[in-house]
């Protein structure tokens, strides 16, 4: 029983397989792979740059460093605010001190006591002008520390956008000459194109569209599309066929073109 005829699968494999063309169109066809190959390598050689490894790690890295610099730019900034709220705090109790000194010196209190008690409160603003100050110098060195940090975490996330842009350059620079290559190659492709028909052709990119690779020649007893050797049997049924008969691999299914080295 002839299962073909219900397997409609094998029923189109076998219309694939009586495909005619001219034996120079399918030697064609080997060129029409080579320069789909090379496109196919450019287009892997162009997604693989190394430089796009380098500017993935440093824009990474740039946001990780600029997280640090809005930290250290937000420290710096809490500090210069408490700063200046400390100095405004040591001149207003100088200014007091100063106020009551004048009254003392001016000769409008004439109360003992009142006098007494105005005493009391220089040197309790003496005391208060001494805390402050500390404090004030604290504050001080804490923001001399952070505009450190501040300074420090700006120029090395100056020195990764320096690297970041010469890594742009230089795989932007690889890309124009991928590019430039892979439009050679594309004219080249047409040219070949031409050289096969239609219906080769469509054939042929039904192959490539599934398995890569749409036609392989037949060299030293082996299939290049799949690196496989075949065997006597097969050999021999597929060089019983016509010229120009279109081959079919029987490994690996794509098409499978006679070249004087098949060595058979």
């Amino acid at each position: 029983m002839d299962f073909s005829r219900n397997n409609p699968t094998r029923n189109n494999s076998k219309k694939e397989r009586t495909l005619k063309a001219d034996p120079f169109a399918q030697l064609s066809l080997l060129d029409l792979q080579a320069q789909d190959s090379t496109l196919a390598q450019l287009t892997h050689r162009k997604n693989s740059l190394p430089e796009n490894t380098v500017i993935a790690e440093l824009t990474a890295k740039a946001a990780q460093v600029n997280g640090l610099r809005v930290e250290a730019d937000t420290a710096a900034s809490d500090l210069n605010r408490e700063q200046k709220k400390a100095d405004g705090e040591v001149e207003q109790v100088r200014a007091r001190r100063v106020r009551d000194e004048e009254r003392m010196s001016s000769g409008q209190i004439t109360n003992a006591k009142d006098l007494s008690n105005m005493q009391h409160e220089i040197v309790a603003l003496d005391r208060r002008i001494a805390t402050l100050e500390d404090e004030e110098l604290e504050i001080m060195e804490a923001l001399e520390a952070a505009q450190a940090r501040l300074e420090a975490v700006t120029a090395e996330l100056a020195g990764i956008n320096t690297a970041l842009d010469e890594a742009a350059i230089a795989r932007d620079a690889k890309i124009v000459a991928i590019d430039k290559e892979a439009r050679g190659a594309v004219a080249e492709r047409e040219l070949i194109a031409q050289k096969v028909p239609d219906d080769l052709t469509a054939l042929y990119e039904k192959i490539r569209k599934q398995y890569g690779i749409g036609a392989a020649a037949l060299r030293a007893r082996r299939c290049e599309g799949c690196r496989l050797e075949l065997n006597g049997g097969d050999l021999r049924e597929l060089f019983a066929q016509p010229d120009d008969d279109v081959l079919r691999c029987p490994e690996c299914d794509r098409i499978l073109v006679r070249t004087p080295e098949s060595g058979v």
